[in-house]
């Protein structure tokens, strides 16, 4: 509007009572819309979910609320990573402080269960605390998130808490079965009864049933689902394993890498009142019968919720298809997947239903599970149904899938390993067949590094007893091996995986290295080179599964290490991966007790060398205990040149220790008459160290030098008598001829006397309260006990005294012998811990209570 045209003045507003009739008609028509869409007035309509935040259904936590969590974060995180300091004081109990402080989190966290669990920083917290809550408090928390436990699963954070929650149950359920229920708090209201933890559970499996379906398809409620079945069924998926959340047989992993990798970044998770090793001292786990029902319903319900097709779509879902896994597993495990409309029926495109109709039928093959082959996601439920069908579902699978495409599947990125589950249930023709089949694809198998397959066979080969130097040769083959001469070579290349004229180029490479490293110096610390002769894992495993093969099969590996150098052998010693070969060929049952001997026997010499790194210690080790008492004491006197070179290094001085070379020089014969009286070491599997290829089994020579690095470094100029303690400790016996020095009463390293009660069975309600309370010493009990002992010192003393009088010729000498005495301690004596003599002491230096003060005389 041009300028010239414009009023000056206010513009019109309508009057006041105008604009009240303008709002109530308005709330008048919102009032009978409402009415008119609500129906009758008695129906409550539904909350406005549309309003309702996702991120915090159940709203947001306070500011001041949120600083003081952290706060609590801090200190338990603390407190987690560090132990609880022990006081002088006895009475004063260590874990008050904590109790208290606890307390006072948990009474701040009444009522916010759900808020916290849904909040992005609080729900770690939340995480951190349910490992320090004991069990009563655990009910309280999963009591208040009852009622919306499909709304908290499906949530990003508080599915985590949930899961954690599930994680720590199953000590309290077993404790719950076996009748032990912790004491109800005082400020429990009467009348209001609290549920036991299992019935929670029981709870929250109706709660989720019906929205199962849906539930294992969500991102965050799959992994909830995963925990509970971990819990309902933990003798069919394996026990829970607290560090990791999954099942610790490995088969299931209830958290993903991804969170897995961030809950490692979170430090250690335990609880706060843990005193020493008294939680890791766990009992055997009891479950409740009615679990297995609880189980056996979710089966029951994903039959019932979805079809055949839905059920196969879940196979390439990545978060649907790890609970499939568990439901076929538990299906199979209850005996209830023999039979048509099954869940394993329905995942093999009705393969079950065909056989019960007519088992003679030639059952065709289908795209569908030729596509479970080669997913990535889809051919870990593959690897389920071949290692849990029945025995002719299995044939035909072998028959139909298998058989004629082995060559194109044994070198399949993903199908190989379906391929070496499937080769773990063949029959002795199968297994003939399969192995002339793979012959033609050996060398691409070890090209393309697909040695599962190969390690497969070994180990059916030796299952079977059949075909073992079948199977040899087929390595040899795949490796280009085949002269005696070039199978000298056959370890280096089996461990390196390369083949023969790939072994030899990556020899020259390396050696033409070292001579410019020489020549032009160390190369620039950014530029990292790889070692092309670096052991690989899969050629260790490979190695050792040929090592329990029968006796006459073992030699291409026995031959190859003894045609090898002391120095290829030491540096194969000292590496993390090469060491696990030596270590089975000193466990393998196969192997022959003079091919055992002869690797023991070529170290010698170059023990020294051998034991001063961490990993070829460990190996010197395991020779030593396979020695016999000769072969020991070959190689103590062989290091004995070498005795302060051991003791100065970081390793080798452990080793060392354990062959007491200062006894062996002093008296030989009681040297041997210790190691005669040794006990052999405990038997130990060979298939263990296949169980677990990148970790190292501890064994009981390594638990001795673990004792070791506990000593004093005071105690290698020890006398005799201290050595033979010593090895009365780690378990070994000592012979009529060191009685004379060992002491009549087992003594610890720092001196002190072994409790009768640390060896004896307690009470599993008492060791639940150590662990949770502390143990509480009073200075009472201290100073009866002190004054106990050191009466029974004087009567002691007094005997010995007495005999001493009577076999001694004059009263000059008697002194003599009692000094002596002071100096060395007497035969049968039982040796004092330092600190339990000035304690003594200071009782008997203690001044008299007397009555009242003494008068003080006046001085005339």
């Amino acid at each position: 509007m041009p300028r010239e045209h414009r009023k000056r003045g206010k513009k019109h507003k309508k009057k006041t009572e105008e604009v009240a009739d303008d709002k109530q008609d308005a709330v008048f028509h919102a009032a009978e819309e409402q009415v008119e869409e609500s129906g009758p007035s008695w129906i409550v309509p539904a909350r406005d979910t549309s309003t309702v935040d996702q991120n915090a259904p159940f709203g947001y936590v306070d500011a001041e609320v949120k600083a003081y969590f952290r706060t609590v974060d801090v200190q338990i995180r603390e407190w987690q990573e560090t132990k609880p300091e022990t006081e002088d004081n006895a009475d004063v109990d260590p874990n008050e402080d904590r109790r208290l402080f606890f307390v006072a989190a948990l009474e701040e966290m009444s009522g916010k269960e759900k808020q916290l669990a849904t909040d992005p920083d609080c729900s770690t917290i939340l995480e951190r605390m349910i490992y320090s809550m004991d069990d009563f408090v655990r009910r309280v928390f999963m009591d208040r998130l009852s009622g919306s436990f499909e709304e908290l699963s499906k949530h990003r954070f508080a599915s985590h808490v949930f899961q954690t929650l599930l994680t720590v149950a199953p000590d309290t359920i077993s404790r719950e079965t076996r009748g032990i229920f912790p004491p109800s708090p005082e400020s429990q209201e009467e009348g209001s009864e609290l549920r036991t933890l299992t019935q929670l559970v029981l709870d929250a499996c109706d709660e989720l049933l019906p929205s199962f379906s849906s539930l294992i398809l969500d991102p965050f409620a799959s992994h909830v689902i995963r925990a509970f079945l971990l819990l309902l069924a933990p003798d069919v998926l394996g026990p829970v394993d607290d560090a990791n959340g999954g099942s610790r047989s490995g088969n299931f992993a209830v958290r993903s890498k991804k969170s897995a990798a961030w809950k490692a970044r979170q430090g250690s998770m335990k609880s706060v009142f843990t005193e020493g090793d008294a939680q890791q001292q766990k009992a055997t786990r009891s479950t409740p019968k009615e679990f297995r029902e609880a189980a056996s319903r979710f089966v029951s319900t994903l039959r019932e919720q979805l079809g055949e097709n839905e059920v196969r779509a879940l196979a390439a879902n990545q978060a649907a298809s790890p609970v499939l896994q568990m439901l076929v597993e538990l299906e199979a495990a209850y005996g209830q997947s023999d039979v048509p409309a099954s869940l394993m029926d329905h995942v093999l495109v009705g393969l079950i239903t065909l056989i019960h109709e007519n088992p003679d039928a030639t059952i065709p093959e289908t795209d569908y599970l030729s596509t479970l082959l080669r997913d990535p996601t889809a051919s870990h439920l593959l690897e389920t149904l071949v290692r849990r069908s029945p025995d002719r579902v299995f044939d035909v699978l072998w028959q139909t899938y298998f058989t004629g495409k082995l060559g194109r599947l044994a070198v399949h990125p993903v199908a190989n390993f379906v391929v070496a589950r499937a080769f773990e249930r063949l029959s002795s023709e199968q297994f003939e067949a399969a192995l002339q089949e793979v012959q033609g694809v050996a060398g691409k198998i070890v090209k393309n590094s697909r040695t599962g397959v190969l390690r497969a066979l070994v180990d059916r080969a030796a299952a079977l007893q059949s075909l073992p130097a079948s199977v040899v040769e087929l390595i040899a083959t795949a490796f280009d091996l085949h002269s005696d001469e070039d199978r000298k070579l056959f370890v280096p290349c089996v461990l390196r995986l390369k083949p023969l004229s790939e072994y030899k180029r990556a020899v020259a490479a390396t050696s033409k290295a070292d001579e410019e490293l020489k020549r032009d110096g160390p190369p620039n610390k950014r530029r990292k080179t790889e070692d092309p002769l670096e052991p690989s894992v899969q050629g260790a495993v490979l190695l050792q599964s040929i090592l329990r093969l029968p006796s006459p099969h073992v030699e291409v590996v026995l031959n190859s290490l003894q045609a090898m150098g002391v120095d290829e052998l030491i540096k194969m010693a000292h590496h993390a991966t090469g060491s696990r070969v030596l270590d089975a060929v000193l466990e393998s049952p196969t192997v022959p007790h003079k091919d055992k001997r002869r690797l023991v026997v070529t170290f010698l010499g170059h023990y020294h060398t051998l034991v001063d790194d961490r990993i070829g210690s460990r190996v010197g080790e395991r020779c030593w205990a396979f020695a016999d008492p000769y072969l020991k004491e070959k190689i103590a006197r062989s290091v004995i040149p070498y005795e302060h070179a051991l003791a100065g290094s970081a390793f080798g001085k452990f080793f060392a220790r354990h062959l007491a070379l200062h006894v062996l020089q002093r008296d030989p014969e009681r040297w041997k008459s210790m190691q005669s009286a040794a006990k052999p070491p405990p038997a130990t599997n060979a298939s263990s160290s296949t169980k677990d290829k990148h970790t190292v089994s501890p064994t009981p020579e390594k638990a001795k030098s673990a004792k070791a690095t506990r000593h004093n470094v005071a105690q290698e100029d020890a006398p005799a008598a201290t050595v033979a303690d010593d090895e009365a400790e780690d378990g070994e016996t000592t012979s009529e001829s060191d009685a004379e020095s060992a002491p009549s009463k087992p003594v610890t390293r720092k001196g002190k006397t072994k409790r009768k009660s640390a060896h004896q069975p307690q009470d599993e309600i008492d060791a639940l309260f150590d662990a949770t309370l502390g143990k509480k010493v009073k200075k009472a009990e201290l100073v009866s006990a002190a004054k106990e002992l050191a009466e029974s010192k004087e009567k002691s003393g007094d005997k010995v005294k007495g005999s001493k009088e009577r076999s001694e010729k004059e009263e000059g000498e008697k002194g003599k012998a009692k000094s002596k005495k002071r100096e060395v301690p007497e035969e049968g004596e039982s040796a004092v811990d330092k600190d339990l003599k000035d304690v003594l002491g200071a009782i008997r230096a203690a001044p008299k209570e007397d009555k009242g003060p003494k008068k003080r005389k006046r001085g005339h």
